[in-house]
């Protein structure tokens, strides 16, 4: 850089504090202002498959990936597919010995890895964006709910499906897939339910009847995450006069659309510890493209959120590594931008076109690899 720029990131997932990290690592100052409280302040959601050439490529590039692989379990790369109505193993695969190709982590732990490794104060927490305002030649000026500002000659928006930073440059706003996640939760899985750990392995399992799905997956600690999958309308639970913490109302229901399936796979339904969490699947339009900007860019779900069929937490952190290096490597935050969009924007809109209308694929009986999750 010839200057020393004003760089702010929004969000604190995977990709905004690779993209710090990196930056950190170049010697590049930058800030993350995240709308949660504190790390800890909400459970970070279940476990991700990090691909060789993409999620663990950013994290090598962030001097992680060693400690990734400390913490990471190859054998979350098992994968089962089950039979709706018998419950009979059909696709397994069981990943070799040495196989890291997409080992699973935890997603609490992958973001504690990424904090551990910035420099103290790098994030601010408890700053909810409102709006991004400003001039397209900067600055810009970020304005928070609590009332404070912050001034930025770029802003990095990695805040997610609902991105406001997105809504500098782009009207675009998310879709309704048709498809909806109710997620279920079950604890010390080994002694408490040996039924639904024997069932579920070391890694996933999934099935599906082509109207009804699920997909379950292991995550450290006895822990395991069950994904019920309906073709439903996104407001399927108010239509039904239910919300999320209905349990026992939303457990009977469940059991009766699941009444056909086998007795083991019934139990993912229904025998999990606590309440359920309703998950509507979205999308944004394919392709989803914006005029350049010289102060704002996007990464990950903010640029390019698709069904959660394995890239989502993998291209925002190969983003997030990309932009980053473009960032060290050019002489102003124009021209890193106009480099990283180059090569981000025509690759995220081939996936996205791959990945357009296949969130019903979660649904279908035919014999195939689980494909869910969050990596």
């Amino acid at each position: 850089m010839t200057t020393t720029p004003r760089i702010a990131v929004v969000g604190a997932g995977p990709g905004g504090l690779t993209c710090a990290r990196v930056l950190q690592r170049h010697g590049v100052a930058v800030t993350v202002h995240d709308a949660d409280a504190g790390p800890d302040a909400r459970d970070q959601g279940g476990t991700l498959d990090l691909h060789e050439d993409q999620g663990q490529l950013a994290l090598r590039e962030a001097g992680l990936l060693d400690a990734f692989h400390r913490l990471a379990r190859p054998e979350g790369q098992e994968m089962r597919q089950l039979d709706a109505a018998t419950g009979a193993l059909g696709f397994h695969h069981v990943p070799a010995e040495g196989e890291r190709f997409k080992p699973e982590i935890d997603r609490g732990q992958l973001r504690d890895l990424l904090l551990r490794a910035l420099e103290p104060g790098t994030v601010r927490w408890g700053r909810t964006l409102r709006a991004v305002e400003g001039p397209d030649d900067g600055p810009r000026l970020l304005r928070f709910a609590d009332g404070g500002t912050v001034e930025a000659d770029l802003v990095i928006g990695a805040d997610g499906a609902w991105s406001r930073v997105r809504r500098a440059v782009s009207p675009a706003t998310p879709r309704y897939t048709g498809v909806s996640f109710l997620e279920a939760s079950f604890h010390d899985v080994d002694r408490r339910h040996p039924e639904v750990a024997a069932l579920v392995g070391g890694g996933s399992a999934a099935a599906a009847d082509g109207e009804r799905g699920l997909f379950a997956q292991r995550a450290s600690g006895g822990h395991v995450r069950v994904y019920c999958v309906q073709r439903v309308r996104a407001d399927w639970l108010a239509a039904a006069g239910l919300t999320a913490g209905d349990t026992d109302a939303l457990r009977a229901l469940l059991l009766d659309r699941y009444r056909d399936w086998s007795p083991g796979l019934r139990r993912l339904v229904g025998d999990n510890d606590g309440p359920y969490v309703d998950r509507p699947l979205y999308a944004l339009p394919v392709p989803h493209t914006w005029e350049p900007s010289p102060t704002v860019t996007l990464l990950g779900d903010a640029a390019h959120l698709m069904p959660p069929l394995g890239v989502g937490v993998n291209l925002a952190m190969l983003d997030a590594c990309e932009l980053a290096l473009a960032l060290a490597t050019h002489d102003t935050p124009a021209d890193a931008v106009r480099a990283y969009e180059k090569t981000m924007l025509p690759r995220s809109a081939a996936t996205q076109r791959l990945l357009d209308g296949r969130a019903v694929d979660l649904l279908s009986a035919e014999p195939h690899g689980p494909a869910a999750g969050d990596g």
